[in-house]
């Protein structure tokens, strides 16, 4: 059995450990960049590096950023009182993105789940806990659970909302509105799905 160069194969091994990349797409990767020329590859290795070297964690609301603390955080035009409370910064420049936000962000680094051994301590939970006392005397009028409807997503929220009313109990604690997309169809839609958007409907 004809085996791969050692060094290609070990190239298809980095690559399949990427989220969303499974072997063969891994593989197609791996030879689509042997027939680049030299600088195109040390361009991808460039732009690797520098991507590991030139991002850093906003000490603030934990969001990659090249600068800290980021611009965002530090934006006279931004509604400080307003919190949102997200995953992953890819949720938070969703969001940005709607233009229909203009308050300030919390990434948490991921979500709950036990299962995989993630608790409130591999999170940004008690950082959110600190902000929010240290912005008592300034007054945080909410904050904006944003996680995802999954089941940890959901958790999460519960979790963030109980703890949170505990230490800062005047805060209006809100969660994002689930329901039905543009365009979807009710006869497609799962139980769940139904249920909140009932849940969120509003007078027309």
């Amino acid at each position: 059995m004809t085996k791969l160069p050692s060094s290609l194969q070990k190239l298809i091994n980095e690559l399949s450990k990427l989220p969303g990349i499974g072997p063969k797409t891994a593989q197609r990767l791996a030879f689509y960049l042997l027939k680049q020329d030299g600088i195109e590859i040390g361009n991808l290795a460039g732009a690797i590096a520098q991507v590991k070297q030139g991002i850093v964690f906003c000490s603030i609301c934990h969001n990659m950023v090249e600068t800290d603390p980021c611009s965002t955080c530090t934006d006279p035009k931004r509604d400080q009182s307003i919190i949102c409370v997200v995953e992953e910064p890819l949720d938070a420049q969703a969001l940005d993105k709607s233009g229909q936000y203009n308050g300030v962000f919390h990434i948490l680094g991921g979500v709950l789940n036990p299962l995989e051994g993630i608790g409130p301590e591999s999170l940004q939970v008690e950082s959110l806990l600190q902000r929010i006392r240290e912005l008592e005397n300034e007054k945080v009028k909410e904050i904006i659970i944003a996680t995802n409807p999954s089941l940890e997503g959901e958790t999460t929220a519960m979790h963030l909302s109980k703890i949170i009313k505990a230490q800062s109990p005047a805060i209006k604690i809100t969660r994002i509105a689930r329901g039905l997309p543009m365009g979807g169809d009710l006869e497609y839609a799962d139980d769940i799905t139904l249920m909140r958007a009932l849940d969120g409907r509003r007078e027309y």
